[in-house]
């Protein structure tokens, strides 16, 4: 192993100057290790193993610490990736993983997204240009309901109709009934407008139930899937993308506990783990994140990466017809981008507002 290239994994460390060298040091160890070095006998263990400190440098009050973690410590499995990448030492509050970035061919560890921008583009007869999305709400409504909600976004055009990420397997609406009623709906509309709009319902719970609803979305042709990875659990995300064969949207719901930089979680380790799309807040919406760290996110999952297919950025939180122009400029042609109650807020005049937002976009 002599000689192999590391895992790059840099943390910004709230610490005195005094101690930032044997901080980083106990960083190093925490994040691979976690012993005392002097009670390690195995040469081999010291030299390949124990993750190094390759950098540290002052930023902003703290300091940039870089580690070099062996490849092999994280097994071709995701959350022993992320034990690696940010174990331990999530649960020290002056840590936060700020960046990431992994030697040639370790991406073939993981499947990647299986379809990513053109895959998707392709599904939606959406060539050459940005995409539009909606999402069925509020959660508690009725399937009869969200099923004419459906209806009437596909009607407009939108490319993907998705659940609210609330939307799971409530009474209200289970899944069982949902989705298929909501399927339907969507086709009916297809085929009165020659359309290619596409359903994306949420997919959540146990691995039982995860797989009852895999049957029910197969049975019923659908051909998308909405999959929050954190709150899943990535080693299950990653293997139901897998399984299910059709383009996933990964949602950020439960991403910000981690301490993890936007850009590395939402856009990086997402597109590794196979999220063909990513949603993440847009800035000036319902939440904090600034422009810079939307424009990271979307270049992390967009920029050229060996063979790992480019994701789809998804924008959404809070947006509305009006910053469409805006939204475009930011972030180009390969996007799609999110309205949900910013649609809603139309009641009555809600056909015009969805056709308004598809002409918005495609302008």
């Amino acid at each position: 192993m002599a000689g192999v290239e590391r895992i790059l994994a840099t943390y910004r460390v709230a610490a005195p100057a005094a101690e930032i060298e044997a901080r980083a040091r106990a960083l190093a160890i925490e994040q691979s290790v976690e012993m005392p070095l002097e009670a390690i006998g195995d040469r081999r263990v010291l030299d390949e193993v124990v993750a190094r400190v390759d950098a540290i440098r002052p930023a902003d009050g703290a300091f940039e610490v870089v580690l070099g973690i062996a490849p092999s410590t994280t097994g071709p499995e995701a959350s022993q990736l992320l034990n690696m990448l940010f174990g331990n030492c999530s649960l020290q509050p002056e840590v936060e993983l700020v960046d990431v970035a992994f030697p040639e061919g370790y991406e073939r560890t993981f499947p990647g997204p299986r379809f990513g921008i053109d895959g998707i583009r392709k599904l939606a007869r959406a060539e050459g240009r940005p995409l539009t999305c909606t999402a069925l709400k509020p959660q508690g409504s009725g399937v009869e309901h969200l099923a004419r909600l459906a209806g009437t976004f596909a009607q407009a055009g939108i490319d993907v109709i998705k659940d609210d990420h609330g939307l799971a397997d409530q009474a209200d609406a289970p899944f069982a009934a949902r989705v298929p009623a909501v399927q339907r709906a969507i086709d009916d509309a297809n085929r009165a407008s020659g359309g290619s709009t596409i359903y994306a319902p949420t997919f959540s719970g146990s691995p039982r139930a995860l797989g009852v609803q895999a049957r029910i979305a197969r049975e019923c042709g659908v051909r998308m899937a909405l999959v929050a990875p954190m709150l899943m659990g990535v080693p299950a995300f990653v293997e139901m993308q897998v399984e299910l064969d059709i383009p996933v949207m990964a949602h950020p719901a439960f991403g910000g506990a981690a301490r993890v930089a936007p850009a590395v979680l939402l856009g990086r380790l997402f597109r590794l783990f196979g999220a063909d799309a990513t949603i993440f807040p847009n800035h000036g919406g319902r939440f904090s994140y600034d422009r810079a760290t939307c424009l990271a996110i979307a270049d992390a999952a967009r920029t050229r990466w060996h063979g790992v297919k480019p994701a789809l950025p998804v924008p959404a939180g809070g947006m509305t017809v009006e910053r469409v122009p805006e939204m475009l400029a930011d972030y180009g042609r390969d996007v799609m981008l999110l309205i949900g109650g910013g649609l809603l807020t139309a009641g009555a005049a809600l056909p015009e507002r969805a056709a308004a937002f598809v002409a918005a976009v495609r302008e």
